[in-house]
């Protein structure tokens, strides 16, 4: 089975204004870029400080949905142990429907701001791996059953009702950011696209074998491996365009075809607009990369 290549920009709610970022958005619905992204923490992330203002993800996300007319849209990646699964399903089927069925619907383990669940008292650092399990589950169910029934040792459900449904059938695309060897069986069973991060791997042929080694578990779990789609989010300094170029076509070849552009600009000092416009303008380019 073979994918169409896609390309997408990442505008992260940190250290920026809405004005910033809803001029981000449009610079990316009008270029034709395939897909926009936003992040999802609750207090500063990375060099630019704890104390960075920041903006909460799924608000932004409906705000998104109204902001643009045919992007798709998504949170790459939301923080599981945010929320519980339930209002998590429910936020997904408010954002599908305001944006008319462009969902694409981004989680992972959460955690690695540990710093986060300390300062708020957010549980769950101790079984990330079970409570994803259990919040898929969840999710899926409340998305695609009348009522929803569940039992684990996290969450639980009695007769659990959800409406409406996603607008998108049975429900919006799943994407699954990990590197974990212990998550890839969830990858496997639940995800429509696999998301990894550039900084994650040395270069995109150790992020390939770990994709081969997902393969294998895809075909344990009874999985086509050819059905899922792999996605490769690149960081960029909203400026070398060389290299931007030149690392896309590296994931490309590797049989990536999900490529998702951060321009992570402004613990730099960098501007998030030039960089999105930059990013727009190499766009035709890195479409002629993979020949679509």
């Amino acid at each position: 089975m073979s994918h169409p290549v896609r390309f997408g920009v990442k505008v992260a709610g940190q250290n920026t204004s809405v004005a910033e970022m809803r001029t981000c958005w449009r610079i990316a619905d009008e270029a034709g870029f395939d897909h926009l992204w936003d992040f999802d923490h609750l207090a500063g992330v990375k060099s630019s400080g704890l104390d960075s203002p920041i903006f909460e993800g799924w608000s932004l996300l409906a705000a998104m949905a109204e902001a643009t007319s045919r992007i798709r849209i998504g949170c790459l990646v939301t923080g599981n142990p945010y929320r519980h699964p339930a209002w998590l399903a429910k936020l997904a089927v408010t954002v599908d429907h305001l944006s008319g069925g462009r969902l694409e619907f981004g989680i992972g383990l959460g955690g690695w701001p540990e710093r986060e669940h300390k300062m708020y008292g957010i549980e769950g650092l101790d079984h990330l791996v079970g409570r994803l399990s259990e919040s898929l589950q969840v999710m899926t169910g409340l998305w695609t059953q009348d009522r929803t029934n569940f039992q684990g040792r996290y969450y639980q459900l009695s007769d659990a009702i959800s409406n409406p449904k996603p607008l998108q059938k049975p429900h919006p695309p799943i994407w699954i950011g990990t590197r974990g060897e212990s998550t890839l069986k969830l990858v496997a069973r639940h995800a429509d696209v696999w998301n990894v991060t550039e900084w994650w791997f040395e270069d995109a042929t150790a992020a390939r074998q770990m994709g081969e080694r997902l393969q294998e578990e895809c075909e344990r779990e009874g999985r086509d491996p050819a059905t899922l789609r792999w996605s490769a989010q690149i960081f960029w300094d909203g400026q070398d365009r060389a290299r931007l170029k030149s690392v896309a076509a590296a994931y490309l070849e590797q049989g990536f075809t999900e490529i998702v552009i951060f321009p992570d600009v402004r613990a730099t000092g960098g501007d998030p607009i030039a960089a999105t416009t930059i990013a727009a303008e190499e766009l035709p380019a890195l479409r002629r990369l993979s020949g679509s």
